[in-house]
């Protein structure tokens, strides 16, 4: 059992708990000590072997007990009493955004749902808004989620993929029939959403590996097993798909596989020109061309082959990838190892679950120079906002750590700070200007129409002390649609004021959209890559952030926390006018 199967049943635990109604406390322990194991960067078994487990900060003596008991047995009988007592279909409810535990439970209480499409049924006839707590606006926001989720049911999380593909890859590469190994398709392209995993293998003896595959623990149903391409459907309802091939075979397939289909018909039509076919077995002559097979050991030399630099998985989208490599113009884009810290972040001083301290231990562990602290702000008082005194406090708390000097890290002083409905910001401008920066997002009243939502934000870019703008388009991928914007004029009001928008890299936003990042940095539209961290875990979703900067074509240059912290300093000084 690994650390994400650990943090799942210690999410389930903390579900179940709120679904009964206890302890909110409790609840928040189980999900903090979730975040805590899935945040390790070593193998939990070792922590435990090494009695080190109660260490770990969010990790409790009875918690660390429970967790033992988990890794040494492979159950967990607290789990799974609490599990019986839940309907399966409260928990079902609860994957409707807008249905908390609560309102799940009363839900099925009331009107005995037994699936989804019973509660879809319910609204249509009215019977949910005649409840209490319900109404006619719950009811029909119900509708709209349904719709939504009937629409992507059968997409995943780019994130929460790859905490099934990567350590299926790592057990497959240790496979000693396994000669070469990876995942294709839309996952290795970095998109947001994937449908499927694909692995692809390099193998001379195929039928150890297929019985392998087909009988791992997380499989819930072989769909097809064959000799070399077998498909499975995993529990949490991802497709699986394994395609072993001859060694020789592997980078074309490999190439092939991972797409896209616009991109792949590129390729094949350059091979056509250059007197070749291209496909996943290799690159062949064609008929009558009196040219040889090239065989090509990489997908490298695929590519020089062709007379093409090297295009990245990110940029196989299109045309675009493909005409920078024929012009020779493929960027250097930019890697998780430039990021020297990021702006947004939470603690426990609104609604993060990890104190300051251990969120500047934990981006110090990663390596960065500086973290920028940026909880909520007075608005948002379904995330404890902080009013002007509590942010003070810890404006106080962000200097004594500085000057204690007792760590590497710095702290910088910022805020997520509400825009109002007509686009005026939470504090007052005597209290924003002893900030270093501060994050402007939207984060209620969704529903005016373009015109209003695009001067609300573009009001508030144009505020003096506004740093850069939060999750631009209020997306919750698979979720939540954006709310009407006009995003061209968002990204020239940012550009003609010197404001920055993040690409927040929660892995259910992902905003701004990577299709509008490369038109954006040519017009120069810097960016700040963020986590929007709510735990010390969190932290490294800057990764899914960086996924998105590589496919909207960015490069050291168009990301401000590349800069070390002297520069970034002296940047975001630069931008701040002095107060009057």
């Amino acid at each position: 059992m690994d650390k994400h199967e650990v943090a799942h049943i210690l999410d389930e635990i903390a579900l179940f708990l709120e679904i009964k109604g206890d302890n909110p406390f409790k609840v928040r322990a189980y999900h903090n000590a979730a975040r805590a194991i899935e945040g390790l960067d070593e193998e939990i078994e070792k922590v435990i072997e090494e009695d080190r487990l109660e260490e770990i900060p969010g990790i409790g003596v009875k918690i660390a007990k429970k967790i033992k008991t988990l890794i040494n047995s492979g159950t967990l009988p607290y789990h799974q009493r609490l599990k019986n007592k839940i309907p399966p279909m409260v928990v079902e409810l609860m994957d409707v955004p807008g249905l908390g535990a609560k309102k799940a439970a009363y839900l099925y209480k009331k009107l005995k749902i037994q699936s989804l499409e019973e509660l879809n049924q319910a609204c249509i006839d009215g019977k949910v808004a005649q409840l209490a707590g319900f109404g006619a606006r719950t009811q029909e926001n119900i509708l709209k989620t349904l719709s939504m989720l009937k629409k992507y049911g059968k997409r995943f999380l780019w994130w929460n993929a790859g905490k099934t593909a990567y350590p299926l890859l790592e057990k497959l590469s240790e496979l000693k029939e396994v000669e070469r190994v990876d995942v294709a398709g839309s996952f290795r392209r970095k998109l947001e959403t994937i449908g499927d995993l694909d692995f692809i293998v390099a193998s001379s003896d195929p039928e150890p590996i297929m019985d392998w595959f087909t009988q791992q623990t997380s499989v819930q149903r072989i769909q097809a097993k064959g000799p070399t391409k077998s498909s499975v459907r995993l529990k949490g309802g991802i497709q699986a798909d394994i395609r072993i091939v001859p060694a020789e075979q592997f980078p074309y397939a490999l190439l092939y596989f991972t797409g896209s289909k616009d991109f792949n018909i590129l390729l094949r039509q350059r091979a056509n020109r250059l007197g070749y076919t291209l496909n996943e077995y290799g690159l062949q002559p064609l008929g009558g061309s009196g040219k040889r097979a090239i065989q090509c050991e990489s997908e490298e030399a695929i590519f020089k082959a062709l007379g093409l630099v090297y295009i990245p998985p990110e940029l196989r989208e299109g045309h675009a990838g493909f005409e920078a490599a024929m012009q020779d113009k493929v960027p250097m884009l930019i890697e998780d190892e430039d990021i020297k810290g990021v702006f947004h972040s939470h603690t426990t001083d609104s609604d993060g679950h990890n104190t300051l301290e251990e969120m500047a231990m934990a981006a110090q562990e990663i390596g960065w120079e500086y973290l920028g602290i940026s909880d909520h702000s007075k608005s948002s008082y379904q995330a404890n906002g902080m009013d002007e005194l509590r942010l003070f406090e810890q404006m106080d708390k962000i200097e004594r750590f500085n000057q204690a000097k007792k760590h590497p890290i710095k702290l910088l002083k910022g805020l997520e700070c509400d825009i109002s409905k007509e686009g005026l910001l939470d504090f007052p401008d005597d209290v924003l200007q002893q900030l270093d920066y501060v994050i402007i997002s939207i984060h209620k009243s969704f529903k005016y129409d373009e015109k209003t939502m695009t001067a609300r934000l573009i009001r508030a870019i144009e505020h003096p002390y506004s740093t850069m703008v939060g999750h631009l388009t209020g997306r919750l991928l698979l979720k939540r649609e954006p709310y009407a914007l006009n995003v061209s004029k968002v990204i020239d009001a940012c550009i003609a004021n010197r404001k920055i928008i993040e690409i927040n890299g929660h892995p259910m936003r992902l905003d701004m959209d990577w299709r509008l990042w490369h038109k954006a940095a040519d017009k120069g539209l810097l960016c700040a890559i963020n986590p929007d961290a709510h735990s010390t875990a969190e932290l490294r979703y800057v990764h899914a952030g960086v996924n998105i900067a590589r496919k909207g074509w960015l490069q050291k240059e168009h990301v401000i926390n590349t800069f070390p912290f002297s520069k970034m300093k002296q940047f975001l000084t630069q931008m701040r006018p002095a107060f009057k």
